[in-house]
């Protein structure tokens, strides 16, 4: 687990049950969820195969090691995981050079957290080497903390990318609020004990305990996630 920039503390305003802001990167800050499976369509077809599109929704918020196995074993293509995972990193580097665009209500939620000083991670199954670069669009000065899949013994769907994030926060992952765009990052956060706000990107994801299911994230702003605390308790 790497900070990248000094930790901002665990000052919370009066009154609110809300301790930090836990935040995927992929699909819920920036639009990026598309260009994996792009990228995938294209190493894939130069090693001669093609991908089903129903396939999408199998690899869609998972761990590299997930989504490159899943199809290296549907396709039967002769390159192994680590190969694979090199190919697909270079490739995804290059596309998010061209363009990055962020989710809508994205700066403006990112912004209002700062200027509150409400302590706040970005975790993600990516691996390090693709966040570093989409901070530089994000903002490393918004985020206290940074966790990237390949820092972690097990990444999403398994909590300790949450777990960590708090632990490197100090505070009770019960008094996190995390936004999420898919059902492995959903199912992460709710074994960490963290509240959840789903803004689904490719799948469908439905309301449950201690998850609020939102169309966007110009939905949710400090307010809202203050506002969710309390009424989960």
């Amino acid at each position: 687990m790497t900070s990248t920039v000094p930790a901002l503390g665990t000052r919370t305003a009066e009154g609110s049950a809300l301790q930090a802001v836990l935040l995927d990167m992929d699909g819920t800050l920036v639009d990026t969820e598309g260009f994996w499976w792009d990228v995938e369509l294209e190493v894939f077809a130069s090693l001669g195969h093609t991908l089903d599109d129903s396939w999408r929704h199998v690899v869609v918020g998972g761990p590299m090691t997930r989504s490159a196995g899943f199809l290296i074993e549907a396709t039967g293509a002769d390159i192994t995981l680590a190969e694979l995972s090199v190919l697909l990193n270079d490739g995804f580097e290059q596309r998010i050079g061209r363009d990055l665009p962020l989710m809508p209500g994205a700066a403006r939620l990112l912004a209002e957290l700062s200027a509150h000083e409400i302590p706040t991670a970005l975790v993600s199954a990516s691996h390090r080497r693709i966040i570093d670069r989409v901070l530089t669009l994000l903002g490393p000065r918004h985020f206290a903390l940074t966790v990237a899949g390949d820092e972690v013994p097990r990444t999403k769907p398994h909590p300790d990318p949450y777990l960590a994030a708090a632990a490197g926060l100090g505070v009770d992952p019960a008094r996190c609020a995390v936004v999420e765009d898919t059902a492995t990052g959903v199912a992460a956060a709710e074994a960490a004990g963290c509240h959840v706000v789903a803004v689904p990107s490719v799948a469908p994801i439905t309301p449950a305990a201690r998850r609020t299911v939102v169309a966007s994230l110009e939905e949710v702003d400090l307010t809202f996630l203050r506002g969710l605390m309390t009424q989960m308790r």
